[in-house]
């Protein structure tokens, strides 16, 4: 007796077996070829994807389409782990799930009750912050019993960053789980021009996890280890020594530490008693189903954001809320295993990929052979120097250094995406422009020619000849104006040259020395301010 699937699975699957079934079509394409744009599915194509989309009356799954359906519900995120979106335990409030999971010994104090009131007195935002958060915690919790950890741990987001995966604090902490430059390097979370896995979902989770359970492993105790993930865990080492050399206990309570750290883990406390009974506290909690909200799509080409998120049937917007990692508007595929989708969006975008005929990406990864402007640059690649700084991020009066890497559109004959060696080393190095020219005003002495005057302030003969509209070989009258541009450095050395020179003159003769004098503009100090910063420093 063959098996049925749930109506409701067969309405779910029409689009991810069409998805599948296309992509099968294009896998077994010979190597070097391309499917015709057009071409129409094959007979046996359209029928399986007919019979799965055929709702008005009852169907029975053909073996193909029960195997099929069986791989296109697999959570890619657990392999071998299946999806029934019918069975009961899918349906189920996640919540139930993570407050069975509690374990951490509780707080009752006045920090507690501070926190319970501040987030009682904004149910607005409490709505927000669990709605966004409810995108995400099926996997953190996941991820947590896995480890064998207090579920509490998955509340953590909700006062790191309210669950806001591009979340920036004032000391430059990261992502969901506010990760600190040097500690997310720790945890192997990537930071380079291209991604800064401190904000990628999965990475981050796992990093944080890792993380906390090195700090439990330290101390011995779950409130000390979230102190030490706000603090530092040298801080709350320094804490515990103190403690016991004063004979004092060392539990969280008992240390002396900063306000910040100290209503910490009271706030954790906070959400996890609004958790337990939002009733309590005249709040609500949205209802979280216990199946995944995303799934992973492998991504196997450079795509740019734009494209992956139209092809996905999703806003801007909201497919950067699941991939925030993205530092530019394409992502390499080199880099990039994964993206994470909707559970409704993922088999959208998995189709319309396969029918997509069009390129993929039109930004490329280009290494800068020589230091140069971002004019140049620009030029180089026909793009506006503007648009070249915007995307790159590179300030005013900065030049681009040799190896550097820059995001440029890619050229209709580029095929090849960027190596996954410059997708994870590549790096932007910039150094000051040359300071803008200072005009001065000069003095021609007896022998002074175009050629000595740029040799002394080291410019060109043909940028001094253009200033004062004379030929290369011209020689200057004594006491003629002369007009050279030129930075304030080679203005003082030039300045120390031409009274190094008079004072050579005076020493052979009495006569007074006709030389190049400097009548405007002159340096004043420049080495005792210089001096005066280095002794600063």
């Amino acid at each position: 007796m063959e098996e049925r699937i749930p109506m409701t699975l067969i309405s779910r699957l029409a689009p991810l077996l069409l998805a599948a079934l296309l992509s099968a079509c294009a896998t077994t394409t010979p190597s070097g070829e391309a499917p015709a744009a057009g071409t129409p599915p094959a007979p046996e194509v359209a029928q399986a994807v007919q019979q799965a989309a055929a709702a008005a009356e009852p169907a029975v799954a053909t073996a193909p389409v029960r195997q099929l359906a069986a791989e296109l519900l697999e959570d890619n995120l657990r392999p071998g782990t299946k999806i029934d979106l019918d069975e009961p335990a899918a349906q189920v409030d996640l919540w139930g799930r993570v407050r069975q999971g509690f374990q951490m010994q509780d707080l009752d104090d006045d920090w507690v009750r501070k926190a319970e009131a501040w987030y009682s007195a904004r149910p607005d935002y409490v709505e927000r912050m669990t709605t966004r958060g409810s995108r995400y915690l099926f996997h953190i919790v996941e991820e947590v019993e896995k480890r064998g950890m207090p579920t509490e741990l998955a509340l953590l987001p909700f006062i790191e960053s309210a669950f806001v995966t591009h979340a920036v604090s004032s000391a430059k902490a990261t992502g969901m789980w506010q990760f600190m430059p040097a500690t997310g390097r720790d945890f192997d979370l990537k930071q380079n021009i291209f991604r800064d896995d401190r904000r990628d979902v999965l990475a981050s989770t796992r990093a944080a996890l890792d993380y906390l359970g090195r700090l439990h492993k330290m101390f011995g105790d779950w409130h000390l280890a979230l102190a030490a993930y706000n603090w530092g865990q040298g801080n709350v080492s320094k804490a515990i020594a103190r403690n016991t050399r004063l004979g004092l206990p060392t539990d969280y309570a008992s240390l002396k530490m900063p306000d910040e750290t100290r209503y910490y883990v009271p706030k954790l406390q906070a959400v996890k008693n609004i958790v337990l009974a939002p009733d309590r506290f005249a709040l609500s909690l949205p209802p979280v189903a216990n199946h995944p909200y995303f799934l992973s799509v492998k991504i196997e080409r450079d795509i740019d954001v734009a494209l992956a998120a139209e092809l996905a049937g999703l806003n801007l917007e909201t497919f950067q809320q699941f991939n925030p990692q993205m530092n530019k508007p394409v992502i390499l595929a080199a880099a990039t295993e994964q993206v994470l989708l909707p559970y409704d969006q993922a088999s959208a975008f998995a189709e319309n990929l396969a029918r997509h005929g069009g390129p993929l990406a039109t930004w490329t990864a280009w290494v800068v052979p020589k230091t140069m402007s971002p004019a140049e640059a620009a030029k180089r690649h026909g793009m506006a120097e503007s648009a070249l700084r915007e995307i790159n991020r590179i300030p005013p009066k900065m030049l681009v250094k040799r190896g550097s890497t820059l995001l440029v559109p890619r050229a209709p004959h580029v095929t090849a995406d960027v190596s996954e060696r410059l997708a994870d080393t590549a790096s932007l190095s910039l150094s000051p422009d040359a300071p803008a020219r200072r005009r001065l005003t000069l003095k021609a002495g007896k022998a002074d020619t175009v050629a000595s005057v740029a040799a002394r302030y080291k410019v060109s003969a043909a940028q001094v000849a253009q200033w004062n509209n004379v030929g290369r070989s011209s020689r200057f009258k004594a006491g003629q104006a002369i007009v050279v541009y030129t930075a304030a450095k080679a203005t003082a050395t030039a300045a120390k040259r031409s009274t190094a020179s008079k004072s050579k003159t005076a020493a052979r003769t009495s006569k007074p020395a006709t030389s190049t004098r400097k009548v405007a503009n002159k340096d004043r100090g420049g080495k005792g301010r210089n001096s005066v910063a280095s002794a600063a420093r």
